[in-house]
């Protein structure tokens, strides 16, 4: 691609609104989910008398082990709402920025 392409993408507003509402977008993900992990640490850290109880009378399994598989499955249920939006908004304006370049 010659460098006019590049200046003549980077230029256009529509470039900048898909830049700004995926960084806006990503970031906004990370914090929540930084803020889940930052919880669970400050709970195994703080409260670890809380994880280490079994989850019923005799049971070897502790209430740790759910909330610990309840943050992994929220870090994938995270990625399909970004994966989501990506395949949705970012790339119904990414297709746009292409044609409006393309003309």
């Amino acid at each position: 691609m010659e460098e006019s392409a590049y200046h003549k993408i980077a230029e256009n507003p529509k470039f900048k609104e898909l830049v700004s509402a995926r960084t806006s977008f990503a970031w906004t993900l990370s914090l929540i989910m930084l803020a889940v992990y930052q919880a669970f640490i400050l709970l195994v850290a703080y409260e670890p008398g809380f994880l280490a109880k079994p989850l019923w009378a005799g049971s070897t399994a502790t209430i740790g082990i759910p909330i610990g598989i309840g943050v992994i499955i929220f870090a994938f249920i995270v990625t399909g709402i970004y994966v989501s939006r990506a395949n949705s908004r970012f790339d119904d304006l990414t297709r746009e920025l292409v044609q409006e370049v393309t003309k």
